[in-house]
C-alpha cells in the first residue's frame, strides 16, 4: 500500500512533464521581464525660442536663446513705420518708451527694444558711432565706482571680453565733438533688463540684436538720444513726433 502511495506522487513523464516545469517557471521569466526592463523615458523638454533669438555661438562664446514665451513682443525687433523724421542711416534711441530705430529708405525704420539709464544717469542729445568692438573689453567710469564701489570696484582694471562681461556681445561707441561721451550701445547677459530703466546711463539691447545692429551701422553713423521730459514721454512726442505706441 505505501509503495502504491509513492508511486501515483511522483510528477508525471514525458511532454506532461515539461508542460508543468513551464507553467512553472512562466511567472519567474514574466518577473525578470519586468525587472531588467528600463523605466519608460520621460518626454524631453522643448524650449521654442523666438525667431531671430535662438542660441549662436559666436566668436569663441555661446550666447543663450531668449525663450518665446519670455519676449515681450513689444521688444522684438520689427520692421515698422518711422516715427523720427531723421534721415535714413540714422539711429534714434527713445529711451522713455525703451526703443532704439535704425531709420531705413522709404518711410521705415527698424526697432529694436533696449534698457536704457537710469533717472539722472542718461545721456540725452546727439553723437556718432566713433568705433565698435565685438565681445568688448568693459571698465567701470570713476564715477561708477564712487557710486557703488562694493560693485564696480573689483573690476577698475577692467574685465575682459566674453559671456559675463556686461557688454555683452557688441558695443558701439558713442562720442561727441570728438570726445568719448563714455556711453555705449551694448549687449547685455540680463535680456530681462530689456525694457527697463536699470544701466548706469547705456543703451543696452538683447545680444541677438546688438549683433545684428553692428553688422548694419558704420563708423560714423549719427546718433539722436531724445531728451525725457518730466512726465516721462520723449520731449519730441509733443511737436507732432507720434511715439512707438501710434506704430
Amino acid at each position: 500500500m505505501a509503495r502504491h502511495s509513492v508511486t501515483s506522487l511522483r510528477a508525471p513523464a514525458g511532454p506532461a512533464r515539461r508542460g508543468l516545469l513551464l507553467l512553472l517557471l512562466l511567472p519567474l521569466g514574466l518577473a525578470a521581464c519586468a525587472t531588467n526592463s528600463p523605466p519608460p523615458a520621460p518626454p524631453p523638454t522643448v524650449t521654442s525660442f523666438a525667431p531671430g533669438y535662438g542660441a549662436i555661438e559666436d566668436g569663441g562664446f555661446h550666447i543663450s536663446g531668449v525663450p518665446d514665451a519670455k519676449l515681450k513682443e513689444r521688444n522684438r525687433r520689427a520692421l515698422v513705420d518711422d516715427p523720427t523724421g531723421e534721415p535714413p542711416g540714422t539711429l534714434v534711441v527713445d529711451p522713455a518708451n525703451r526703443f532704439l530705430y535704425l531709420v531705413q529708405e522709404n518711410g521705415k525704420a527698424l526697432r529694436y527694444g533696449v534698457g536704457v539709464g537710469r533717472e539722472g544717469l542718461e545721456f540725452t542729445g546727439t553723437a556718432e558711432v566713433a568705433t565698435k568692438k565685438a565681445w568688448p573689453r568693459w571698465t567701470p567710469t570713476n564715477d561708477m565706482i564712487a557710486r557703488e564701489p562694493e560693485k564696480y570696484r573689483q573690476w577698475a582694471g577692467g574685465m575682459a571680453g566674453g559671456e559675463a562681461n556686461p557688454l555683452g556681445a557688441r558695443a558701439l561707441y558713442l562720442y561727441k565733438n570728438g570726445k568719448d561721451t563714455l556711453y555705449r550701445i551694448h549687449g547685455t547677459n540680463q535680456p530681462w533688463s530689456i525694457g527697463q530703466a536699470v544701466s548706469s546711463g547705456c543703451i543696452r539691447m538683447m545680444n541677438q540684436d546688438v549683433i545684428d545692429l553692428y553688422g548694419r551701422v558704420p563708423n560714423g553713423t549719427k546718433v539722436v538720444v531724445l531728451p525725457t521730459t518730466a512726465e516721462g514721454t520723449s520731449a519730441s512726442t509733443s511737436s507732432g513726433y507720434p511715439g512707438p505706441a501710434a506704430l
